[in-house]
């Protein structure tokens, strides 16, 4: 492990420092660590189940669900939260559920709980690898603003449903003979829920206590915003309550409560979270880079099948049933539908899976399935982010639709240290 952690470190430096000269090319950060893992993975056994590719994927699990989360303010929802809710709460469950039952249909062999594994790792969307859509001035704000929210959002909605998969995957005879553990899961959510909430709003008032009184620098208040996530995913152990969820809750609540920083002084707040995010994430795509080579087996025609519906159909149909009756136009309802990337989520929710359940071929057929997904989607939606923003932005010029030109609040995005 020792050798891999110094490839994999040395990789870092070589990859950030050539970040800008590698964006020429149409070399991203994901494309890069991943076909480094894949060349490194084909030179031994790495044996990633291990312990340590656990921790990775679960500590970036947990610093992305409040990252994510934080950085979608209250101010930048403002009165059309009710559109953000629609692909929220009625787009992402019609998502999980049309992919549960083509996945129970089109995979055999798949268990009732590893096809809602398979829909719900996959539901999750990641607007960092489409940031044409979400950067590109000639993107409506309003549009934009949609998918960076429900990108922000939609991953921690989608947490709870992977681990009642992998629970029920583990344990399934268990659950269906008592009743306790479904009690104690969802006392486990309600416990994560009061630690997020608190931790991320005390926290959140504190911080914003700090910069309006110049009690701190803007560096000391990043750091200290750095340490909620860890502190909500740790206290809600100790307490019996599930991290992650914690961890989502708190970036939420940390909104909230940093509310009223002017711009000025909320300039910079995240800036920890996300320099240490892009490091995890480094690790997660060059963890998957490393298993992928042994995945190929496990794809048949209908994996590729299904990585295709989930991309399309599966993601498309339930936007457009969500947005029913917002006044939205056609080519924006496509527009929003297809621009659903799969990415970091996907891969973070597959590695813990990999790591937590036992090697069989359902273990193998779900990861190798995420695997093509996931890869499909950095090549066809960064292939197309930038011509059919141009295309949509040229559209929305010229026919002027009302709904998709309202006043909105410009979004917030991650600026990341290589293009995804």
């Amino acid at each position: 492990m020792g050798t891999l952690a110094a490839v994999f470190a040395v990789l870092v430096v070589v990859i950030a420092l050539t970040g800008r000269r590698l964006a020429r090319l149409y070399v991203t950060a994901p494309i890069a660590f991943v076909a480094a893992g894949v060349v490194v993975g084909l030179l031994g056994d790495w044996a990633l189940a291990g312990e340590p590719a656990l921790v990775v994927a679960e500590a970036t699990l947990a610093l992305l669900l409040f990252h994510d989360a934080a950085q979608v303010r209250p101010r930048q929802i403002g009165r059309e939260r009710g559109i953000e809710l629609r692909l929220l709460l009625i787009g992402l469950p019609l998502t999980v559920l049309a992919g549960f039952g083509v996945a129970l249909g089109l995979l055999p062999g798949l268990s009732w709980p590893m096809a809602l594994l398979l829909a719900a790792a996959l539901a999750p969307t990641d607007a960092g690898l489409g940031a044409a859509t979400v950067l590109n001035p000639v993107v409506p704000v309003r549009v934009r603003r949609l998918l960076n929210v429900e990108s922000g959002l939609n991953d921690g909605l989608a947490t709870p449903v992977v681990l009642v998969a992998v629970a029920a995957t583990l344990d399934l005879e268990g659950l269906l003979r008592d009743a306790r553990p479904v009690v104690d899961a969802l006392v486990e959510v309600a416990v994560a829920v009061l630690v997020g909430a608190v931790v991320g709003y005390l926290g959140g008032r504190a911080v914003t206590a700090s910069a309006h009184h110049g009690w701190s620098s803007a560096n000391a208040r990043a750091l200290a915003t750095l340490a909620l996530p860890i502190a909500a995913y740790a206290l809600s152990g100790v307490l019996g309550g599930n991290g992650f969820i914690a961890a989502f809750v708190a970036g939420t609540a940390f909104a909230a409560g940093t509310a009223s920083l002017s711009a000025e002084e909320d300039e910079g707040t995240l800036r920890f979270t996300e320099s240490t995010a892009d490091l995890l994430t480094f690790a997660v795509w060059f963890s998957f880079g490393l298993v992928l080579a042994t995945t190929a087996e496990h794809l048949d025609w209908r994996g590729v099948v299904f990585a295709v519906l989930s991309l399309t159909v599966l993601r498309m149909v339930p936007v457009a049933v969500s947005l029913l009756g917002t006044g939205f136009r056609r080519p924006t309802v496509a527009f929003i539908g297809w621009f659903g990337p799969r990415g970091l989520a996907s891969l973070v929710f597959a590695l813990i899976a990999h790591g937590e359940l036992p090697a069989d071929d359902q273990r193998a057929t779900v990861f190798a399935v995420i695997a093509v997904t996931v890869l499909l989607s950095v090549v066809l939606h960064g292939a197309s982010a930038d011509p059919l923003a141009e295309r949509f932005g040229a559209w929305v010029s010229r026919e002027r639709p009302a709904a998709e030109t309202a006043a909105a609040t410009e979004p917030r995005t991650r600026t990341r240290m290589m293009r995804t």
